[in-house]
Protein backbone atom coordinates (compact mmCIF):
# COMPACT_ATOMS: atom_id res chain seq x y z
CA UNK A 1 0.00 0.00 0.00
CA UNK A 2 1.49 3.50 -0.97
CA UNK A 3 0.44 7.05 -0.16
CA UNK A 4 0.02 9.02 -3.43
CA UNK A 5 -0.33 12.49 -3.97
CA UNK A 6 -1.76 13.38 -7.54
CA UNK A 7 -1.72 16.95 -8.61
CA UNK A 8 -4.08 17.86 -11.59
CA UNK A 9 -3.08 20.30 -13.44
CA UNK A 10 -5.74 22.54 -15.61
CA UNK A 11 -4.71 21.34 -19.07
CA UNK A 12 -5.52 18.00 -17.98
CA UNK A 13 -8.72 18.60 -16.91
CA UNK A 14 -10.53 21.22 -19.20
CA UNK A 15 -10.20 22.06 -23.02
CA UNK A 16 -8.84 24.90 -23.63
CA UNK A 17 -11.65 27.34 -23.37
CA UNK A 18 -11.56 26.27 -19.84
CA UNK A 19 -15.03 23.84 -20.04
CA UNK A 20 -14.00 20.76 -18.60
CA UNK A 21 -12.60 18.20 -20.97
CA UNK A 22 -15.30 15.14 -19.95
CA UNK A 23 -13.05 12.29 -21.40
CA UNK A 24 -9.72 13.38 -19.77
CA UNK A 25 -11.51 13.70 -16.44
CA UNK A 26 -13.94 10.35 -16.36
CA UNK A 27 -10.56 8.20 -17.28
CA UNK A 28 -8.61 9.96 -14.98
CA UNK A 29 -11.55 9.73 -12.05
CA UNK A 30 -11.50 5.80 -12.62
CA UNK A 31 -7.85 5.27 -13.43
CA UNK A 32 -7.85 6.96 -9.56
CA UNK A 33 -10.62 4.51 -8.23
CA UNK A 34 -9.29 1.56 -9.42
CA UNK A 35 -5.52 2.84 -7.75
CA UNK A 36 -8.12 3.02 -4.74
CA UNK A 37 -9.72 -0.17 -4.81
CA UNK A 38 -6.21 -1.96 -5.11
CA UNK A 39 -5.84 -0.57 -1.30
CA UNK A 40 -4.07 2.86 -2.14
CA UNK A 41 -4.23 6.05 -0.03
CA UNK A 42 -4.97 8.84 -2.55
CA UNK A 43 -4.92 12.76 -2.13
CA UNK A 44 -5.59 14.71 -5.29
CA UNK A 45 -3.78 18.34 -5.36
CA UNK A 46 -6.38 19.56 -8.38
CA UNK A 47 -5.99 23.00 -10.72
CA UNK A 48 -9.05 24.05 -12.82
CA UNK A 49 -10.89 26.16 -10.72
CA UNK A 50 -10.63 29.78 -11.94
CA UNK A 51 -10.33 28.17 -15.59
CA UNK A 52 -13.81 25.99 -14.87
CA UNK A 53 -15.44 29.44 -13.59
CA UNK A 54 -14.64 31.14 -16.63
CA UNK A 55 -16.00 28.54 -18.42
CA UNK A 56 -19.28 28.84 -16.83
CA UNK A 57 -19.47 32.49 -16.28
CA UNK A 58 -18.32 32.51 -20.68
CA UNK A 59 -15.51 35.31 -19.93
CA UNK A 60 -12.55 34.83 -20.94
CA UNK A 61 -9.68 33.45 -18.39
CA UNK A 62 -9.83 36.30 -15.95
CA UNK A 63 -6.14 38.65 -15.66
CA UNK A 64 -8.04 40.93 -12.35
CA UNK A 65 -7.40 39.60 -8.89
CA UNK A 66 -11.05 40.17 -8.13
CA UNK A 67 -12.58 38.77 -11.56
CA UNK A 68 -10.32 35.96 -10.32
CA UNK A 69 -11.32 35.35 -7.00
CA UNK A 70 -15.16 35.53 -8.31
CA UNK A 71 -14.45 32.90 -10.95
CA UNK A 72 -12.53 30.84 -8.88
CA UNK A 73 -16.22 30.93 -6.54
CA UNK A 74 -18.09 29.48 -9.49
CA UNK A 75 -15.28 26.65 -10.83
CA UNK A 76 -14.66 25.62 -6.83
CA UNK A 77 -18.29 24.37 -7.27
CA UNK A 78 -18.29 22.99 -10.73
CA UNK A 79 -15.03 21.07 -9.94
CA UNK A 80 -16.10 19.82 -6.82
CA UNK A 81 -19.41 18.61 -8.44
CA UNK A 82 -17.61 16.79 -11.08
CA UNK A 83 -15.31 14.86 -8.81
CA UNK A 84 -18.37 13.72 -6.40
CA UNK A 85 -20.35 12.97 -8.97
CA UNK A 86 -17.57 10.85 -11.05
CA UNK A 87 -15.95 8.88 -7.94
CA UNK A 88 -19.51 8.46 -6.87
CA UNK A 89 -20.07 5.92 -9.63
CA UNK A 90 -17.29 3.88 -8.67
CA UNK A 91 -18.35 4.30 -4.55
CA UNK A 92 -15.76 6.62 -3.49
CA UNK A 93 -16.44 9.21 -1.15
CA UNK A 94 -14.45 12.75 -1.56
CA UNK A 95 -13.72 15.56 -0.01
CA UNK A 96 -12.94 19.04 -0.24
CA UNK A 97 -10.27 21.36 1.50
CA UNK A 98 -9.02 24.75 0.38
CA UNK A 99 -5.90 26.24 1.75
CA UNK A 100 -3.79 28.99 2.05
CA UNK A 101 0.16 29.43 2.50
CA UNK A 102 -0.63 30.16 5.97
CA UNK A 103 -2.20 26.40 6.55
CA UNK A 104 1.33 25.68 5.55
CA UNK A 105 3.32 28.27 7.78
CA UNK A 106 1.49 28.17 10.73
CA UNK A 107 2.38 25.37 13.32
CA UNK A 108 -1.20 25.51 14.85
CA UNK A 109 -3.24 25.15 11.71
CA UNK A 110 -0.60 23.28 9.65
CA UNK A 111 -1.48 20.14 13.01
CA UNK A 112 -5.02 20.44 11.81
CA UNK A 113 -4.71 20.41 8.68
CA UNK A 114 -2.89 17.15 9.02
CA UNK A 115 -5.61 15.80 11.29
CA UNK A 116 -8.27 16.27 9.36
CA UNK A 117 -6.20 14.73 6.29
CA UNK A 118 -5.49 12.01 8.25
CA UNK A 119 -8.72 11.25 9.33
CA UNK A 120 -10.45 11.24 6.14
CA UNK A 121 -7.89 8.97 4.84
CA UNK A 122 -8.82 6.62 7.97
CA UNK A 123 -12.64 7.49 7.03
CA UNK A 124 -11.86 5.99 3.32
CA UNK A 125 -12.14 9.32 1.89
CA UNK A 126 -10.26 11.29 -0.81
CA UNK A 127 -9.30 14.62 -0.41
CA UNK A 128 -9.42 17.42 -2.60
CA UNK A 129 -6.80 19.76 -1.84
CA UNK A 130 -7.29 23.33 -3.97
CA UNK A 131 -5.81 26.97 -3.17
CA UNK A 132 -8.30 28.67 -1.65
CA UNK A 133 -8.13 31.17 -4.57
CA UNK A 134 -11.35 32.91 -3.47
CA UNK A 135 -9.84 34.81 -0.20
CA UNK A 136 -5.71 34.25 -1.16
CA UNK A 137 -3.98 37.25 -2.42
CA UNK A 138 -0.09 37.23 -3.32
CA UNK A 139 0.87 37.45 0.62
CA UNK A 140 -1.10 34.35 1.66
CA UNK A 141 -0.98 32.36 -1.80
CA UNK A 142 0.63 29.10 -2.22
CA UNK A 143 1.40 30.35 -5.94
CA UNK A 144 0.57 27.31 -7.80
CA UNK A 145 -0.17 23.48 -7.04
CA UNK A 146 2.99 21.86 -7.62
CA UNK A 147 4.15 23.76 -4.82
CA UNK A 148 1.28 22.60 -2.65
CA UNK A 149 1.15 19.12 -4.13
CA UNK A 150 5.05 18.98 -2.66
CA UNK A 151 3.80 20.73 0.73
CA UNK A 152 1.18 18.19 0.85
CA UNK A 153 3.62 15.26 -0.05
CA UNK A 154 6.46 16.11 2.58
CA UNK A 155 3.90 16.92 5.47
CA UNK A 156 1.88 13.48 4.86
CA UNK A 157 4.50 11.31 4.44
CA UNK A 158 3.81 10.58 1.03
CA UNK A 159 5.32 7.65 -1.05
CA UNK A 160 4.67 9.29 -4.33
CA UNK A 161 3.56 12.52 -5.54
CA UNK A 162 2.60 13.00 -9.34
CA UNK A 163 2.84 15.75 -11.33
CA UNK A 164 0.07 15.32 -14.25
CA UNK A 165 0.42 18.09 -16.59
CA UNK A 166 0.25 18.50 -20.74
CA UNK A 167 4.28 18.05 -20.66
CA UNK A 168 5.59 14.43 -20.94
CA UNK A 169 8.57 15.28 -17.90
CA UNK A 170 11.50 17.47 -18.54
CA UNK A 171 13.50 17.59 -21.45
CA UNK A 172 17.22 18.07 -22.03
CA UNK A 173 16.13 21.14 -24.64
CA UNK A 174 12.60 22.92 -24.74
CA UNK A 175 11.09 20.66 -27.21
CA UNK A 176 8.68 22.88 -28.73
CA UNK A 177 11.97 24.62 -30.25
CA UNK A 178 13.96 21.68 -30.44
CA UNK A 179 13.10 18.70 -32.09
CA UNK A 180 16.02 16.21 -31.13
CA UNK A 181 15.67 17.14 -27.79
CA UNK A 182 15.43 13.61 -24.97
CA UNK A 183 13.53 13.07 -21.91
CA UNK A 184 15.50 12.96 -19.10
CA UNK A 185 13.86 9.58 -17.24
CA UNK A 186 15.45 10.13 -13.56
CA UNK A 187 16.67 12.72 -12.08
CA UNK A 188 19.31 11.73 -8.48
CA UNK A 189 20.29 14.83 -7.98
CA UNK A 190 18.78 18.87 -8.46
CA UNK A 191 21.99 20.17 -9.88
CA UNK A 192 22.77 24.00 -11.11
CA UNK A 193 22.44 21.71 -14.61
CA UNK A 194 19.00 20.55 -14.05
CA UNK A 195 17.67 24.06 -12.97
CA UNK A 196 18.94 25.30 -16.43
CA UNK A 197 16.82 23.05 -18.43
CA UNK A 198 13.43 24.93 -16.60
CA UNK A 199 11.84 27.44 -19.34
CA UNK A 200 8.41 29.28 -18.46
CA UNK A 201 5.17 28.22 -18.47
CA UNK A 202 4.00 26.52 -21.51
CA UNK A 203 0.38 26.29 -20.90
CA UNK A 204 -2.46 28.87 -21.34
CA UNK A 205 -4.73 27.79 -19.01
CA UNK A 206 -2.18 26.62 -16.20
CA UNK A 207 0.13 28.94 -13.50
CA UNK A 208 2.99 26.50 -13.31
CA UNK A 209 5.88 25.83 -15.83
CA UNK A 210 9.21 24.03 -15.66
CA UNK A 211 10.54 26.35 -12.96
CA UNK A 212 7.58 25.47 -10.52
CA UNK A 213 7.92 21.76 -11.01
CA UNK A 214 11.58 21.99 -10.01
CA UNK A 215 10.97 23.69 -7.06
CA UNK A 216 8.05 21.08 -5.95
CA UNK A 217 10.99 18.40 -6.81
CA UNK A 218 13.58 19.88 -4.45
CA UNK A 219 10.81 20.34 -1.87
CA UNK A 220 9.26 16.70 -2.14
CA UNK A 221 13.42 15.23 -2.61
CA UNK A 222 14.55 16.58 0.42
CA UNK A 223 11.32 15.26 2.48
CA UNK A 224 12.15 11.60 1.12
CA UNK A 225 9.41 11.74 -1.45
CA UNK A 226 10.09 10.39 -5.01
CA UNK A 227 8.33 12.86 -7.12
CA UNK A 228 7.09 11.79 -11.14
CA UNK A 229 6.02 14.75 -13.97
CA UNK A 230 4.08 12.65 -16.39
CA UNK A 231 1.61 13.87 -18.90
CA UNK A 232 -2.27 13.88 -18.14
CA UNK A 233 -3.58 12.98 -21.09
CA UNK A 234 -3.71 9.20 -20.58
CA UNK A 235 -4.80 8.66 -17.22
CA UNK A 236 -3.30 4.97 -17.75
CA UNK A 237 -0.23 5.95 -17.18
CA UNK A 238 -0.91 6.11 -13.67
CA UNK A 239 -0.85 2.21 -13.34
CA UNK A 240 2.79 2.11 -15.20
CA UNK A 241 3.87 5.10 -12.64
CA UNK A 242 3.08 2.91 -9.62
CA UNK A 243 4.77 -0.04 -10.84
CA UNK A 244 8.04 1.82 -11.52
CA UNK A 245 8.27 1.39 -15.03
CA UNK A 246 9.77 4.66 -17.04
CA UNK A 247 6.99 7.30 -17.56
CA UNK A 248 8.00 10.91 -17.86
CA UNK A 249 10.70 12.07 -15.29
CA UNK A 250 11.42 10.75 -11.98
CA UNK A 251 12.98 12.59 -9.79
CA UNK A 252 14.39 10.46 -6.82
CA UNK A 253 13.75 11.20 -2.98
CA UNK A 254 16.49 11.29 -0.60
CA UNK A 255 16.61 8.58 1.50
CA UNK A 256 17.55 9.85 4.71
Amino acid sequence: MMRIIVKIGTSTLAHAGGRLNIRHTEELVKTLSDLKNAGHELILVSSGAIGMGAGKLQIARPQDMPTKQAAASVGQCELMYTYDRLFSAYNHTVAQILVTREDFDRAPRLMNLENTIYRLLQLGAIPIINENDSVATEEIAVGDNDTMGALVAKYMQADLLVLLSDIDGLYTADPHTHPDAQLIDRVEEITPEIWALAGGSRSGLGTGGMSTKLMAARIATNAGVDMVIANGANAAVLYDIMEGKPVGTRFVGKKN
